[in-house]
């Protein structure tokens, strides 16, 4: 697994693409196992933190949080915005690592918001990343794994 600064180091050029669809909207799209393995679709926002971090917040004990304290696997879709694929249709997916020191937490609540604290935070290592663009006249899909290159394939 990598983390959004290994990726972003391995695969600046994607990274770049990926953060702007992230970026360009507020809410995204997760989806989490259920205690019974079927699949949990929640809205959802991501944080690109210091130090080269995904990071996740979710209110506290949600269903998606409980998912991923469960089953850490996790995958997001970016918002694709209105009737467009402006920027391409980004998504990530991996495992959620949830933080528990109390010190780390408190650093995290004391820049947001106080109404919102306390609440869960999940750092999200990363598995794979996909950007599906409209180029030309066909649909050219970028893929990357850690480790890997950047695979790209023409539809």
């Amino acid at each position: 697994m990598a983390t959004w600064s290994d990726f972003d180091t391995a695969a600046p050029d994607l990274a770049a693409a990926v953060k702007a669809r992230f970026t360009a909207h507020k809410h995204h799209v997760m989806a989490t196992l259920r205690k019974d393995g079927s699949p949990r679709v929640s809205g959802t926002e991501v944080e690109f933190a210091d130090g080269g971090v995904l990071r996740l917040g979710s209110m506290l004990n949600a269903l998606k949080a409980r998912d991923l304290q469960r089953d850490s696997r996790y995958a997001i879709h970016s918002n694709p915005g209105h009737h467009s694929m402006d920027g391409g249709d980004a998504k990530i997916s991996g495992r959620a690592v949830e933080l528990t020191d109390p010190e780390a937490l408190q650093k995290v609540f004391d820049a947001s918001p106080p109404e919102l604290s306390p609440y869960n935070v999940f750092d999200l290592d990363i598995e794979e990343v996909v950007l599906t663009s409209l180029v030309d006249d066909h649909m050219q899909i970028d893929l990357w794994h850690p480790g890997s290159a950047v695979r790209t394939f023409s539809r």
